[in-house]
């Protein structure tokens, strides 16, 4: 350091006047000759100085800009990722976010929904106990515990995320970001939520007419996420018509409520409250429920939610919502027309970028007709230094997609290497059956010009599912004719979320069918079905008759 300047080799292998000027507040902290002697700036001190240098513009008057090598605008699953690989990448990073870390994932959408449907696991399973020869009387709900304890799952979890960003040196500043330039915000005090005090704030406007803080960094990254659609529906604003965020409002289980949209949303909420003990309505407007998903797994869901006492409708759709004496009455259009009385209606058809009062404009960030942003394969938007990720890039609205996204993005930030497979992404959808799946369904491998083959494995085959005593459901495995390239699994069944891993990796190992019926599973597991299916789809099953031959 004889010139006056350090060698960095966190960010480029040159003399870089912003990690001197880090040593010399260091320096000026009354840290001793020997730590800055002994410093190569190397990852690990380069994270010790840019915790230090957090620390200083924390203690600043809010006046002060705040200045960051990267601010994350948005704690979901994508934005605190984001923010925890470009930290341990040596960048003094920020983020914004209005309410807890984690997101809608972990605050309203993915944990809290799982914590609650695995107490409604529960209470199926003491049901039929009787079953397994254990005998259990005066079963009964208490849906005030079964929330306490989703707020309890929701607590651990974005209290540990709040925690891995402080390790890894990250500032978070409460509050709602709006752009002023590119690179550049204003915070304001986050408002109230639309729905009350307890309420989701995540899409609350900004509150006050300052900013109480003012940021600069060198990149940013957009990772505000989604919020529900919608539906411009007479009647939609009438007490007990709600959202997915809302239904965490409702204080016991209703006795009737009418589910509008079939996919993923609507289908878990219909199995919570059809398991709870509510008389659910479910209407989808495509011809079967979950359509993304591949056409015989939305058929057997639908079979499965019909045996479990639930109304199913497809192919209809819902043309108003109107009071009635004993609550709501619900018109539904379609091929049998007809009124559905219900206490609570719960819209669940999509969501939507969450970019309301981001002043988007102001960093002449682009996006497409239907508001999402647009990125390359880097994330990258239209404008230098300005990245975007998860819900809001419409690319996939899943949360292990964002935190992908937000990894990738961090990295090339970095300048380090990351990429994104957008054909291998699995999805589950955690329905009583579960679903889950990855690549093409068999329809959509045909419509891309795939000459293909498929088969089918039921669960009532395996050892483990009859010794589980759950034996509904299949796996449809879905592969090129030729060479057996694995194309697309498909799985509604128990633990279909956990079992469709091997079906990714599969994808993303480009591996054939021979492989995976060469692949010695242990027995007897639930992930058998894997390799019994790829059996099957070579015409050599084992624990199933062969197909008739033609």
């Amino acid at each position: 350091m004889s010139d006056g300047y350090v060698t960095c080799c966190v960010r480029h292998a040159q003399k870089c006047a912003v990690c001197t000027s880090a040593l010399k507040e260091v320096w000026a902290s009354g840290h001793s000759a020997e730590v800055v002697v002994l410093t190569t700036l190397r990852v690990r001190i380069a994270r010790s100085i840019q915790a230090f240098r957090n620390r200083r513009v924390q203690s600043k008057e809010h006046s002060e800009v705040q200045e960051f090598d990267l601010l994350v605008v948005g704690g979901g699953p994508g934005g605190y990722v984001a923010a925890i690989r470009a930290a341990q990448r040596g960048l003094a990073v920020g983020v914004v976010e209005k309410e807890r870390p984690g997101g809608v994932c972990l605050n309203w959408g993915c944990i809290p929904t799982k914590a609650m449907l695995r107490s409604a696991e529960v209470y199926e399973t003491v049901l039929h106990a009787a079953d397994f020869g254990v005998h259990v009387e005066n079963v009964t709900i208490d849906y005030d515990t079964i929330r306490r304890r989703k707020s309890s799952v929701v607590k651990g979890l974005t209290d540990g995320v709040a925690g891995l960003l402080k390790s890894n040196g990250v500032t978070v500043i409460n509050g709602h970001a709006r752009f002023t330039g590119p690179t550049t915000v204003d915070v304001y005090a986050a408002g109230e939520s639309p729905l009350g005090a307890d309420g989701p704030r995540y899409a609350a406007e900004p509150a006050g007419a300052q900013p109480i803080e003012q940021v600069k960094a060198r990149d940013v990254i957009i990772a505000t996420g989604s919020v529900p659609v919608q539906l411009p529906l007479p009647g939609a604003d009438l007490p007990g018509v709600i959202t997915s965020d809302g239904a965490f409002g409702l204080t016991e289980v209703p006795k009737r409520i009418a589910i509008i949209g079939g996919s993923a949303v609507g289908a878990e909420w219909a199995t919570l409250f059809a398991t709870l003990g509510s008389e659910v309505s479910i209407i989808e407007m495509q011809k079967t429920l979950v359509p993304a998903e591949d056409v015989e797994v939305g058929k057997a869901l639908g079979r499965s939610f019909t045996k479990r006492g639930i109304k199913v409708l497809t192919e209809a759709t819902v043309s108003r919502v109107d009071q009635a004496a004993d609550g709501l009455k619900v018109t539904v259009d379609g091929a049998k027309p007809q009124q559905i009385d219900a206490d609570v209606v719960l819209v669940g058809v999509g969501r939507k970028p969450n970019t309301a009062s981001l002043d988007l404009d102001k960093a002449g960030v682009a996006t497409s007709e239907r508001g999402f942003i647009t990125v390359d394969d880097k994330l990258r938007t239209n404008v230098e230094h300005v990245y975007a990720i998860g819900d809001v890039t419409g690319k996939a609205l899943l949360a292990h997609v964002a935190s992908h996204q937000g990894v990738v993005a961090a990295e090339t930030i970095a300048g380090h290497h990351a990429a994104i497979d957008y054909n291998v992404i699995p999805a589950a959808t955690f329905t009583h059956p579960e679903i889950a799946s990855v690549g093409l369904t068999e329809a959509k491998a045909i419509e891309a010009g795939h000459e293909v083959v498929a088969a089918k494995f039921p669960f009532a085959a395996l050892g483990r599912a009859q010794s589980y005593g759950d034996t509904e459901g299949f796996l449809k495995i879905v592969a090129g004719k030729k060479y057996g390239e694995v194309l697309g699994v498909h799985i509604i069944g128990h633990s279909a979320s956990d079992l469709i891993t091997e079906g990714a990796l599969a994808l993303a190992l480009e591996a054939t069918l021979d492989e995976l019926a060469e692949t010695i599973h242990a027995h007897p597991t639930l992930g058998e079905i894997g390799m019994e299916a790829a059996m099957a789809a070579l015409g050599l099953p084992i624990h199933v008759a062969p197909p008739k031959k033609r």
